[in-house]
C-alpha cells in the first residue's frame, strides 16, 4: 500500500528583515522595514513593525510620521544578500527530503511522504536552518500543498505550536474547528478581490470554502478553485515541481532615482540592465533570439508631457553574449529616444529563449568567434562571482550612475562582496 502523500512547506519568517538582523544584531527587538526598489514601498516587516500597524506595500511617505515617532528602522533592499542566503537555505533543505520544490526566494515545498516522525523532522529543520543560516523558519505539514501552506500560516500565527504545525495529524473535526476561525483570504491563491467575491456569496471562512461544492466552484469560478476546494479536503491535486519550468523571457528594469533627460544616461542604464539580464540568461543555460527595449516618463507626474515607447529586435542568431545583446539594445534605444522628455524608467527583455546546449551556428557564424565569445563571458561571470559583482563590466555601463535608483538605507553586501565583509574586533 502506497504511503499517504504529505507535503511540508518551509517558509522563512520576515525573510528580508531576518537577513538584515543576521549581520546587524542591534536590529533585534526593534521595528524594522525593508523597502522596495527606489526606496518606494514596504516589502518586508519585522513583527514589531507589524504590531505598529505597518501594512505590506504601503509607500514610505505615507508612514513617514510613524517612522519618526516609533523609531522604525528603514532599510533599502539588498538583493545580493537575500539571494545568497536563500541559496544557502535551499541547499540545506534539500538534504531533508528526496524531493524539493523551490517556490520562491524564501519558501519551498518538501516531500514528507513516508516520514514517520514528521513533527520531529520539522523541528530539526527549524533548528538546523537557524544554526547554519541564522534565519528563523516555520514549517507547515499537510496531505496537500494547499493544506501545507495553510498549516504554515497556522504555525506562524499560533504561539502554542513552536513554529511547526501538522494538519495531517488532526481529525477532520479538529481541522474544521481551525478552518472555521480562518478567513477565506488566507487560502493559497485566494487574493483580495477573489475573497471579496466569495464573501458576496456567503463564503467568509476557510471552512465554508472547504464545504462548498467543487463542481459548483468550477462552474462559478474556475477549475483552479475546484482544485483548491479538493485540496482543502485533503485530496492532493498539485504535484511536486522539482524542475523549474523554463523561462519564456528575462526582464531587467528599474525606475530611476531622478528623472533622466540625456540619451547617454539612458544608454548607460540600458547597458547595465542588459548586463544583468544576460547574466541570468547564461545562468539558465539559455540563448536569446530577440530582445525588447522600452523607456517611459512618469505616468503619475501631473502636468508633464508623457512618452512611452518600445522597440523589438530580432537577432541574426540566438546568443548569450552580453556585447552582442548590448549592441542590438543600443540600436533599439536610439530608434525610440526622443529629446525633451523627463524619463523615469527603462528596461530590457530577452525573448525567444532556447537551450544553449542545443546551440546551432548559422552559415556565416565562425565557430572560432563563438568560442572566443563563450570564453570571455565565462571569464567575466567567474571573476564577478569570485571577486564581487561589477569587478569586470563593459565600458558602456559607465561608472557614474547618477540615474541609479535610490537606495539610501542599504546595508553592505556581507556575503557577496569583499568590501562588504563584516569586521570582527577583539576587546
Amino acid at each position: 500500500m502506497a504511503a499517504q502523500k504529505l507535503f511540508a512547506l518551509v517558509d522563512c519568517n520576515n525573510f528580508y528583515v531576518s537577513c538584515e538582523r543576521l549581520f546587524n544584531p542591534r536590529l533585534e527587538g526593534k521595528p524594522v522595514v525593508v523597502l522596495s526598489n527606489n526606496d518606494g514601498c514596504v516589502v518586508s516587516r519585522s513583527s514589531e513593525a507589524k504590531a505598529l500597524g505597518v501594512k505590506m506595500g504601503v509607500p514610505l511617505y505615507q508612514i513617514s510620521a510613524l517612522v519618526k515617532s516609533a523609531g522604525i528602522v528603514t532599510l533599502s533592499s539588498n538583493y545580493a544578500l537575500y539571494g545568497d542566503l536563500s541559496a544557502r537555505i535551499m541547499g540545506i533543505l534539500s538534504g531533508f527530503s528526496p524531493h524539493q520544490e523551490i517556490y520562491s526566494i524564501d519558501e519551498c515545498f518538501l516531500d514528507f511522504s513516508g516520514i514517520p516522525d514528521r513533527l520531529s523532522r520539522a523541528r530539526q529543520i527549524k533548528e538546523t536552518i537557524k544554526q547554519c543560516a541564522g534565519v528563523p523558519v516555520c514549517v507547515g505539514i499537510g496531505p496537500s500543498k494547499t493544506l501545507a501552506k495553510l498549516a504554515n500560516f497556522t504555525a506562524k500565527t499560533r504561539s502554542d505550536c513552536g513554529g511547526v504545525f501538522d494538519f495531517s495529524a488532526l481529525s477532520e473535526s479538529e481541522r474544521d474547528s481551525i478552518f472555521g476561525t480562518l478567513k477565506v483570504g488566507e487560502v493559497w491563491g485566494i487574493g483580495r478581490k477573489l475573497a471579496q467575491k466569495f464573501e458576496q456569496i456567503g463564503i467568509n471562512t476557510v471552512l465554508q470554502l472547504k464545504d462548498s461544492s467543487p463542481d459548483l466552484m468550477r462552474k462559478q469560478f474556475s477549475v483552479v478553485i475546484e482544485r483548491t476546494v479538493r485540496e482543502l479536503r485533503g485530496q492532493s491535486c498539485l504535484e511536486m515541481a522539482e524542475i523549474a519550468s523554463a523561462r519564456k523571457q528575462i526582464v531587467s528594469s528599474r525606475s530611476f532615482g531622478k528623472n533622466v533627460f540625456e540619451l547617454a544616461d539612458l544608454e548607460q542604464a540600458v547597458a547595465s540592465y542588459m548586463a544583468k539580464a544576460a547574466l541570468k540568461l547564461r545562468a539558465d543555460r539559455s540563448l536569446a533570439g530577440a530582445l525588447e527595449v522600452y523607456i517611459r516618463t512618469n505616468k503619475f507626474a501631473e502636468g508633464s508631457e508623457q512618452y512611452c515607447q518600445t522597440a523589438t529586435v530580432t537577432l541574426s542568431h540566438p546568443t548569450d553574449d552580453t556585447m552582442v545583446l548590448l549592441a542590438a539594445a543600443s540600436r533599439a534605444l536610439k530608434q525610440i529616444y526622443r529629446s525633451g522628455y523627463a524619463y523615469q524608467k527603462a528596461g530590457v527583455s530577452l525573448l525567444d529563449l532556447s537551450n544553449a546546449d542545443e546551440r546551432q551556428l548559422s552559415l556565416f557564424q565562425a565557430e572560432a568567434v563563438n568560442s572566443r565569445s563563450e570564453k570571455l563571458m565565462k571569464l567575466m561571470d567567474a571573476t564577478n562571482s569570485a571577486m564581487g559583482r561589477g569587478t569586470l563590466y563593459l565600458a558602456a555601463e559607465g561608472q557614474n550612475h547618477s540615474w541609479q535608483n535610490r537606495c539610501n538605507f542599504k546595508s553592505p553586501e556581507y556575503t557577496t562582496s569583499w568590501k562588504g565583509l563584516a569586521v570582527a574586533k577583539a576587546r
